[in-house]
């Protein structure tokens, strides 16, 4: 049985996204002064007392045309208020209460979803007169609150309980759901590659929002789903929706340099990386930066070009794709490039079959004896060099780590190899093992031997 969910509703800027930050621990959410920052549901894992939930940030309500941007931001607000155990209704104290509150608080009673009202800001007297304003909307006194600064944390606690807590069984049920850990697969790649949109195509529903207008994206949008696959097994998935990111030298607003230090810090967080290039536009550098940043740091990663419904010369660009990366990305030739199309959902299934089978990869252990059978073929059939006339003298390999496989070299100077037989090596690991295109980390450890005249006195 999944958490109960709580969702934050209210106007633009009366601080939805700092109670979101704060319940939940980080700052998951972009929070700045300008209003209308918060466009997809962001949802995450809150504690509240000791009260556990899952708590979902919303944008701000507008009463705009559906075909607008913000007419697709409320279509997504109503859908979590909706989908939520119970409604936040947030109003700003200081500001007090203005028609769009009334408006919200008059759809909010035709809602199915309890309503726990909330004025925020309303430390010192400056939010008096709201709280008294935000009594006539009919739904109680509201919980004075100050989601910046903390207060009236127990007052919400009080007011969400009856909502939220369930017996010792139930929430049992909930931890035992979480031990099978999802396939955490972050979808990134340059503004209007069409990320959301594959993401909604892979959910059957438009989750996200999406439309011509590029950088509607701006925070990481995970959202739980499974899929199931071509032998009929249910697998658990964690889609990860990232904001578009264009040359740093281009990213000149402070919201925007929010966005793309979000998007890269879902690049840590994820097990497998899907860069999702534009089948119309091709391969650019940028592609390639962002690719070598989740190899960096050390993330599973499969190129997609999407768009190919409409993708013109097919064959040759597929090939000249290709090509370029595996020039581009010299360091891990051979990473999977598929083709999709978030419009129509062509290779969805292999996309999904690719990352699974990525990861199997990126967390494969390889026991010592294995390594070192191998090892000792891989000497044999090509010795390491002698520079200077010292001679290096490699003992043994073992693996330290999974995700990524991580190995150390242990002898007499390896750490004085060169790159070129480091690289030997560590492709013959990648061949003997299948770990495909994972990134594969080597490291080499030489004992210090005071004894050892040959080695340089350091």
């Amino acid at each position: 049985m999944s958490r109960p969910t709580v969702a934050i509703i209210g106007r633009p800027n009366v601080g939805k996204s700092t109670l979101f930050n704060r319940l939940v621990g980080k700052r998951l959410a972009l929070v700045d002064d300008q209003p209308g920052v918060t466009r997809d549901r962001r949802e995450g894992d809150a504690t509240l007392l000791g009260m556990e939930f899952r708590i979902v940030d919303t944008a701000g309500f507008e009463d705009k045309d559906v075909a607008t941007l913000p007419g697709r931001m409320r279509v997504q607000t109503e859908a979590a208020v909706e989908d939520a155990d119970v409604a936040l209704f947030m109003v700003d104290a200081r500001a007090g209460l203005v028609p769009l509150d009334e408006e919200i608080a008059r759809w909010l009673r035709g809602s199915a979803t309890p309503v726990v009202l909330v004025a925020n800001k309303a430390e010192g007297r400056a939010g008096d007169t709201g709280v008294i304003e935000a009594m006539a909307l009919g739904f109680g006194d509201p919980v004075q609150l100050s989601a910046e600064h903390g207060e009236g944390i127990v007052e919400l606690f009080e007011a969400l309980r009856p909502h939220v807590e369930r017996d010792d069984e139930e929430i049992e049920e909930a931890d035992d759901e979480s031990e099978d850990a999802p396939l955490k697969l972050a979808i990134v790649g340059r503004p209007n590659a069409g990320k959301s949109t594959l993401i909604n195509r892979i959910l059957g529903q438009d989750r996200l929002i999406t439309g011509p207008e590029a950088g509607i994206t701006r925070d990481s949008i995970a959202i739980d789903w499974t899929w199931t696959d071509g032998e009929g097994r249910e697998r658990a998935v964690r889609l990860i929706d990232t904001a578009g990111m264009r040359k740093k030298a281009r990213v000149e607003e402070k919201l925007e340099k929010l966005s793309v230090m979000d998007a890269l810090r879902a690049i840590d967080f994820a097990e497998v990386v899907v860069l999702l290039l534009d089948a119309t536009r091709g391969l650019e550098v940028q592609d390639l930066k962002i690719a070598d940043r989740a190899l960096q740091e050390g993330r599973a990663l499969v190129i997609a070009l999407n768009k190919w419904d409409v993708a013109e010369n097919a064959s040759s660009l597929f090939n000249g794709v290709k090509g370029a990366l595996d020039e581009g990305l010299a360091q891990v030739r051979g990473v999977p490039l598929l083709t999709v199309s978030g419009a129509t959902g062509k290779g969805i299934d292999v996309l999904l079959k690719a990352a699974f089978e990525t990861r199997e990869a990126w967390s494969r252990r390889v026991s010592t004896g294995q390594l070192n059978r191998w090892f000792e073929r891989a000497i044999e059939a090509n010795p390491p060099p002698a520079p200077g006339g010292k001679r290096i003298k490699p003992r043994y390999v073992t693996q330290v780590k999974t995700r990524p496989p991580s190995f150390v070299l242990f002898g007499t100077r390896v750490d004085q190899l060169p790159e070129s037989y480091r690289r030997y090596l560590v492709n013959g690991l990648r061949r003997e093992f299948d770990f495909g295109a994972v990134p594969v980390r080597l490291t080499m450890r030489a004992p210090k031997n005071p004894f050892d005249r040959d080695r340089d006195a350091t």
